[in-house]
């Protein structure tokens, strides 16, 4: 278990009339974000800034990952109204970068591809001057699917390797980590326009070796992004800290990271992977 909750990772309370704000207009559509799914540490911080990450396709996840807090079970069929109500939100917001992710949804053949697909064409036409970034799932390895994807007027496709290869069975009992890596170098080669990115959480048990090894798997498949932050246990039944990873140790990354040739790398211990993507993307 990891020592006491440091200093560096308190934040103040958010914005309570900020977040009612935020939360009329996103419940107004019947919309979920994955700020408050996931419980976000930032969600105060993003919401009084006007941003949000959609989490597309319900709230319920096929898969158990031991480290998150969105649930998991049977999820209910497609909304077929859900790329019209991302794009009025959108537009209610005046959002000019906007982040999609989704639930994981081996449920359908195509992961839900093209349905997402769907959901980006409609924000691009109701706010054409607006910057699109999916968090996609690995989509169960389905390559048509991810073409299906890449076809969308998308400006960035993101996907978390989330931990090192050694910690997959405990921490991501239904992802592959040659599969998640895959998606990235298949997105490179079939878009080279396209920026990539993913994001690393610190804190499970990975040594500084493991990391960088992941650091050096992700540049070589072309990855142009990478984020780097700490784990945070959502419940006592999800996954431990094992480690409270100091500043110091995300500023080595990242200079790690540079060495490597990453275009953009963003670390730190309240860093998430849609944190702010605007305004660094």
């Amino acid at each position: 278990m990891a020592d006491a909750f440091p200093e560096w990772l308190k934040i103040p309370a958010p914005d309570e009339s900020a977040l009612k704000e935020m939360q009329d207009v996103i419940k107004g559509l019947s919309l979920h974000t994955v700020c408050e799914e996931a419980n976000c540490p930032n969600v105060g911080e993003c919401f009084k800034s006007r941003t949000a990450t959609f989490l597309l396709m319900g709230k319920v996840c096929t898969r158990n990952c031991s480290f998150c807090a969105v649930s998991h079970g049977r999820p209910l069929p497609l909304d077929p109204g859900e790329p019209r109500k991302v794009a009025e939100a959108c537009l209610a917001l005046r959002l000019g970068y906007v982040v999609l992710t989704c639930v994981t949804r081996d449920d359908l053949a195509d992961g839900g591809a093209a349905h997402m697909a769907s959901v980006i064409r409609e924000v691009k036409k109701q706010n054409p001057g607006t910057k699109v970034e999916l968090l996609v799932s690995d989509l169960a390895g389905n390559r048509e699917a991810l073409e299906t994807l890449l076809d969308a007027p998308l400006d960035v496709l993101a996907h978390n390797m989330e931990t090192v290869p050694s910690l997959y069975k405990s921490v991501r009992p239904g992802a592959v980590y040659e599969r998640s890596l895959a998606l990235l170098e298949n997105a490179r080669k079939s878009a080279p326009a396209l920026v990539t990115k993913s994001g690393l959480m610190l804190g499970l048990g990975e040594s500084t070796d493991e990391v960088e090894e992941v650091m050096k798997d992700l540049s070589k498949a072309g990855c142009d992004v990478l984020t780097l932050g700490q784990y945070l246990q959502p419940s006592p039944d999800h996954f431990p800290v094992k480690e409270y990873v100091t500043p110091e140790k995300y500023e080595a990354c990242e200079r790690k990271a540079y060495e490597l040739g990453f275009r953009l790398v963003v670390a730190g211990p309240l860093v998430r992977s849609s944190y702010m993507a605007g305004s660094y993307v």
